[in-house]
C-alpha cells in the first residue's frame, strides 16, 4: 500500500492538486458529451459524495489536531519531568549529584535534537538507543545513592522523578509514532477525486464555460487534506510542535551553580 508519510508534503500537494484537477476536467468533458445527447444530471449523488467528503475531512482533521495537541503536551510533560529530575539530582551526595546532572544534561540534549532535526529512522533509532544507555547509567547512579542511605528523603524524591522522566520518554515516543491511519488519508484523496469528478460532470451538463470555480474547489480540498497531513507529522512539516519547554529547561540547567 502507498505510504503517504514517506513522501514530502510539497510533492503530495502538487500530485494531488493535479490529479483532482484532471478528475474534475475529465468529469466536465464527459458531462459536455452527455449534455449533447440529452443526458440527465447526478445532483443527488454529487451532493452525497461531496457531503461525505466534507464529513471525512472534518473527522480526520479532528483526529490530526488531537494528536498534535497530545504531542505538544508530551513535550511539556517531558520537559517538566527532566527539569524536576535535574533539580533533585543536585540534592544527592557528591560526587553522584554532579555525575547525575551531567548525564541528565546529555539526555536532555538528545531529546531536543530528536524533536528539532528531521532524522531518518536509523538516526532516530540510534538516538533512542543512546537515551536508553543514559537511562541505565542514571539508574545505576541512583542505586548507588540509595545504597549509601536508603532513608534519605532527597534520594527517594529523586528516584520518583527519575521514574517519571523515564515514563514520559515512552509516552512521548508513543505520541510521536501515533499518526492518522494511512488508509484514512488515501480514502480522503479517493473521495476527493470522485467528488470533484462528479462536480465537473455537473458543470459539463450545465455547459458552464468557466472552469475556475471547479478548479478552485479542487485546490481548496487539496489544501485541506495537506493541512491534515501537516498537523499529523508535527516534526517534519510546516506546523511543528513548540520545543520551547525543552529549550527553556536547557537554559535552566545552564544556570545551575553546582
Amino acid at each position: 500500500m502507498l505510504d503517504l508519510n514517506s513522501y514530502p508534503l510539497w510533492l503530495i500537494l502538487l500530485v494531488s492538486t493535479a490529479a483532482i484537477a484532471a478528475a474534475a476536467e475529465a468529469g466536465r468533458q464527459y458531462g459536455l458529451r452527455n449534455a449533447a445527447r440529452g443526458g440527465g444530471g447526478l445532483g443527488a449523488l454529487e451532493g452525497a459524495v461531496l457531503g461525505l467528503l466534507t464529513l471525512m475531512i472534518s473527522f480526520t482533521f479532528a483526529m490530526a489536531l488531537s494528536r498534535f495537541d497530545g504531542r505538544r503536551q508530551s513535550v511539556v510533560d517531558e520537559a517538566n519531568a527532566i527539569g524536576t529530575a535535574g533539580l533533585r539530582a543536585r540534592l544527592l551526595p557528591a560526587p553522584i549529584n554532579a555525575d547525575s546532572v551531567a548525564l541528565i544534561k546529555d539526555y536532555l540534549q538528545i531529546r531536543v535534537e530528536g524533536a528539532r532535526n528531521n532524522w531518518s529512522d536509523l538516526e532516530r533509532d540510534a538516538a533512542i538507543a543512546r537515551s536508553g544507555v543514559l537511562q541505565e547509567k542514571l539508574w545505576q547512579l541512583a542505586k548507588q545513592a540509595q545504597a549509601r542511605d536508603a532513608g534519605m528523603v532527597p534520594t527517594g524524591l529523586y528516584l520518583q522523578s527519575l521514574n517519571e522522566m523515564f515514563d514520559n520518554h515512552e509516552k512521548r515516543l508513543a505520541m510521536f509514532r501515533d499518526h492518522v491511519p494511512n488508509i484514512v488519508l488515501l480514502a480522503l484523496y479517493g473521495f476527493a477525486l470522485v467528488g470533484l469528478a462528479l462536480a465537473g460532470y455537473s458543470d459539463g451538463l450545465d455547459k458552464r464555460l468557466i472552469r475556475l470555480p471547479i478548479h478552485m474547489m479542487g485546490i481548496l480540498v487539496s489544501l485541506a487534506i495537506i493541512l491534515i497531513q501537516d498537523l499529523d507529522r508535527s516534526t517534519t512539516g510546516f506546523l511543528r510542535v513548540d520545543l520551547r519547554p525543552l529549550t527553556d529547561t536547557v537554559d535552566t540547567f545552564a544556570n545551575f551553580k553546582d
